[in-house]
């Protein structure tokens, strides 16, 4: 999603907004950002990724969360929007500043464009490393085809992997394997401007 930052406010007036705005909104360094309106591209990757997991988080006894919901790292003062989230053996939640935040995902999906990449890749991530159930941080790129997956090795060290078009991945959190392509499923990319002038 795409952050717009708003003004500078204090952390008890970002949670008061926040319970009674219309739309998502984060807070970080005393600003909040509009979890504005996504890309169509955009739209259609996490539509294809919630599509792909959800008959399998159900089978296997876990919870596929959409982006509304709002997740709670264990060292930040305040909670994120992530595009999807997977919970396994019982969801459970905080209350902060009068709202339900989860506090246990396993997986965490985000697609990635190029104004959030840096921080779903950074800040973003090293909150969530805090969640000790915390196990797969799954990227998609919403302007090429690829994506990154991060999986737990020990409470330091973590494997990233990348993965382009044809290769598939699997997730451990629901043990099954997504193939790269299908995450891009009726999306298209425009041909940059140098292709089309070449036979």
């Amino acid at each position: 999603m795409t952050p717009n930052p708003i003004r500078k406010i204090t952390l008890d007036e970002y949670f008061e907004f926040d319970k009674n705005a219309e739309g998502n909104f984060e807070y970080f360094d005393g600003k909040i950002f509009e979890m504005s309106g996504v890309s169509p591209n955009h739209a259609r990757i996490e539509r294809n990724v919630a599509y792909r997991l959800t008959q399998r988080a159900f089978d296997r006894g876990c919870e596929l969360f959409p982006a509304n919901l709002r997740i709670k790292p264990k060292n930040a003062l305040t909670y994120r929007y992530p595009d999807l989230s997977v919970v396994c053996g019982g969801a459970k939640f905080v209350e902060i500043g009068g709202l339900q935040c989860l506090t246990n995902p396993n997986l965490i999906v985000e697609v990635l464009s190029d104004s959030t990449e840096k921080f779903d890749r950074g800040d973003k991530f090293r909150e969530y490393k805090s969640i000790e159930s915390f196990a797969e941080y799954l990227m998609v790129s919403s302007t090429s085809i690829g994506t990154t997956l991060f999986q737990a090795h020990n409470d330091r060290f973590w494997l990233q992997s990348d993965y382009a078009t044809g290769e598939s991945f699997h997730l451990n959190t629901l043990d099954i394997d997504v193939s790269v392509d299908e995450l891009y499923q009726g999306v298209e990319f425009p041909i940059p401007s140098d292709d089309r002038n070449n036979p």
